[in-house]
């Protein structure tokens, strides 16, 4: 099962932005405008924030006791943290992240209207890629200038140094709101 961890990082914007696209066009075509659109978009993409902050720090750092249940942890998260740098175990795959849309597109379409759940989903699917490219490009690439830069040295720090805090991959909003940013010895030095 191993071999499903494995995705190269372009294959995220390749599928899925095609799809939040189409998303986007669906509200449009059901008589919302283009500014309505990005509205729900940029909601959605604030709502993944802290999807990916909940999902990491309560799902990928949650503590095992049993053998399958330290398996699936490993297989979801914990083989990302034993090889941070293995350049194909960053971004989550396809087909794991296709059924678990499937839930989420429910959550949305039950809280929101028939034409702003398409939007709404986008933008969330949205804040997902920028997250996978994120993650890929703070253990690949080399950033010289901020925010880039800070972001690259918060989440190294989050691998290297004290795997208990700092849960914001794209940012460090809901460490601060939720009170698992480092601490301030650590983030001076990350500054």
């Amino acid at each position: 099962m191993e071999f499903l961890t494995r995705t190269k990082w372009w294959a995220v914007p390749v599928i899925w932005l095609p799809v939040v696209c189409w998303l986007f066009a669906m509200s449009v075509r059901m008589g919302h405008t283009i500014q309505e659109v990005i509205l729900m978009a940029l909601f959605g993409v604030f709502v993944w924030t802290l999807i990916e902050y909940s999902l990491h720090r309560f799902l990928f750092h949650i503590e095992t006791r049993s053998y399958w249940s330290n398996t699936a942890h490993y297989l979801i998260h914990g083989c990302h943290h034993k090889h941070p740098m293995d350049s194909l175990r960053l971004v989550f795959p396809p087909a794991g992240a296709a059924i678990i849309c499937v839930p989420f597109w429910n959550v949305v379409a039950f809280f929101a209207s028939p034409s702003t759940t398409p939007a709404l989903f986008a933008g969330g699917l949205l804040g997902y890629v920028m997250y996978d490219c994120t993650h890929y490009y703070l253990h690949h690439g080399q950033p010289s200038k901020d925010p880039a830069n800070h972001l690259k040295r918060y989440h190294l720090s989050h691998h290297f140094r004290i795997q208990d805090k700092g849960f914001g991959i794209t940012s460090s909003l809901w460490d601060a709101v939720f009170g698992t940013l480092p601490s301030s010895k650590i983030a001076a030095k990350l500054s």
